[in-house]
């Protein structure tokens, strides 16, 4: 069965995403610049249709987690950035235009049921109303032999993690410093789960951190 991991990058100070975010600053007030080790690699730029970029150690983690994954599950937000009523959300049709870089399908969780949207290079776009667990077995059956990824945001990740159907976190650690905004773990409550640290690779651009979820 596909394992279900998490891939996200926080600030220094725990952030995954800054503060006051809008429509035009989807992340936030600095959170931008969470990505910018990101985005300046070769892994990165190549998928999004974009020349040149940095083929170092960042470049080959993302490189290897993108080999590695059959299937996205998202939030709503994460998706357009909007929360009401599809004909009432000004971007609807996503953030990521009309040849996605994900090239496999996505499931988006959302409160408000749309017919599935297939795009370029392979992304199909499933809304799923009924739930996390109804997303996981979907995204499960569609990734095959490869793996599913919660890409977030910071609340969709918190409901899997509380569900106890996470297998491992990877988090890429930004030298930067919001000072407020989304946390990504927020409040775990009384008996939070047990991690297992099983890989650091450092560059410096970013710190990057694999653990696994104790059962």
């Amino acid at each position: 069965m596909p394992r279900l991991i998490c891939d996200i990058t926080t600030s220094l100070d725990g952030y995954g995403a800054g503060p006051n975010q809008t429509l035009e600053e989807p992340l936030g007030r600095g959170g931008e610049l969470l990505h910018d080790w990101l985005t300046a690699t070769r892994a990165w730029r190549e998928p999004h249709g974009l020349p040149d970029g940095e083929d170092n150690a960042d470049s080959s983690v993302v490189e290897e987690h993108l080999g590695s994954i059959g299937a996205t599950i998202m939030g709503r937000r994460m998706f357009s950035g909007g929360s009401g009523p599809w004909d009432e959300d000004p971007n609807a049709d996503s953030w990521f235009g009309d040849d996605p870089p994900f090239h496999h399908p996505v499931f988006i969780l959302t409160h408000h049921a749309r017919d599935p949207v297939a795009k370029a290079g392979g992304t199909t776009y499933t809304f799923v109303t009924d739930g996390i667990e109804s997303a996981l077995e979907q995204a499960r059956a569609a990734a095959g032999e490869r793996e599913v990824q919660v890409a977030g945001g910071a609340d969709v990740v918190q409901q899997y993690l509380a569900a106890g159907l996470l297998d491992e976190i990877q988090i890429h650690v930004a030298p930067v410093l919001l000072g407020g905004g989304v946390r990504l773990f927020g409040e775990l409550g009384a008996a939070p789960p047990k991690v297992e640290l099983v890989r650091v690779i450092e560059s410096p651009a970013a710190t990057h951190l694999r653990y696994r979820i104790a059962r």
